[in-house]
């Protein structure tokens, strides 16, 4: 039977040493889930992701299953895989997260609106969201608004995490700030940098900027081409409090000290 830790009763380490592998990454603000524990280091911060269009339900199983062993902020599927996911890892607390819009984010409100209600039905805990970027593009700042409340209204009402993504390497930076200000309005808990499959992904100056915009109230996601740990390192000092990657067990393995991992497939998501 493992040991309560006499400062907090909770299981196994105390707090300063559970805390230590993240705040060796860099982060200055941490976030905690009223859920009895504390997180498990860097792994804490990553959303272990997969959302190739070649995903085979062995693949999301392996994902499931690593996410769980390494102690992941979440795993971040597609719809398709989100029950399972859920299944899979039931009796875990890693919570499931599903993409919706995803990639292009060019469907229709009502259409990202039913998807949000289905992958919640399914079992997901958090939805990371597509903005319409050709309507921002436009200057239809209302069209995208209501575009992410249709989102942002069913998740709140099932209390799920709602995460944004800008795609900001199709973005002007006065675009950028109308997005991440949008997404502020609409109630959303987290803005996201990048999908994965635009031409780059995350950059820290990205990260800062969104930083600056949403203010310490909501959370910044950097996503897309994170494959190692200086690069979580230098997304977190910007000021992001997720990652979202699919080289997740990599970075958690160097985090430890651990050189012998291997290379990591492309970080597309």
């Amino acid at each position: 039977m493992p040991e309560r830790c006499a400062c907090h009763a909770v299981l196994s380490d105390c707090c300063p040493n559970r805390l230590q592998g993240v705040i060796d990454a860099g982060a200055v603000r941490l976030g905690l889930h009223a859920t009895g524990g504390a997180p498990d280091g860097v792994a804490a911060l990553i959303d272990h992701t997969l959302l190739r269009p070649d995903a085979s339900r062995a693949d999301v199983e392996t994902l499931c299953d690593e996410a769980a062993r390494f102690g992941f902020a979440s795993v971040c599927v597609n719809p398709a895989w989100v029950a399972v996911s859920a299944a899979r890892l039931r009796g875990t607390p890693v919570p499931v997260c599903a993409v919706v819009g995803f990639p292009l984010g060019a469907t229709t409100a009502d259409v990202k609106h039913y998807e949000t209600r289905r992958v919640i039905f399914d079992g997901a805990r958090e939805v990371d969201m597509v903005i319409n970027i050709g309507a921002l593009k436009s200057g239809d700042l209302r069209v995208v608004e209501r575009d992410i409340a249709a989102v942002t209204g069913p998740c709140r009402d099932a209390g799920v995490t709602t995460k944004v993504i800008i795609e900001a390497a199709y973005l002007s930076d006065d675009e950028k700030i109308a997005a991440c200000t949008l997404a502020k309005a609409a109630g959303a808990d987290f803005v996201k940098t990048s999908t994965g499959f635009a031409p780059t992904g995350a950059t820290a100056a990205d990260v800062a900027l969104m930083r600056r915009v949403v203010g310490q109230d909501m959370g910044v996601k950097a996503a897309g081409g994170v494959r190692d740990l200086e690069g979580l390192k230098a997304m977190v000092a910007a000021g992001a409090s997720r990652i979202g990657a699919s080289a997740g067990v990599k970075i958690v393995r160097q985090s430890k000290g651990d050189s012998t991992v291997e290379s990591p497939s492309p970080d597309k998501y």
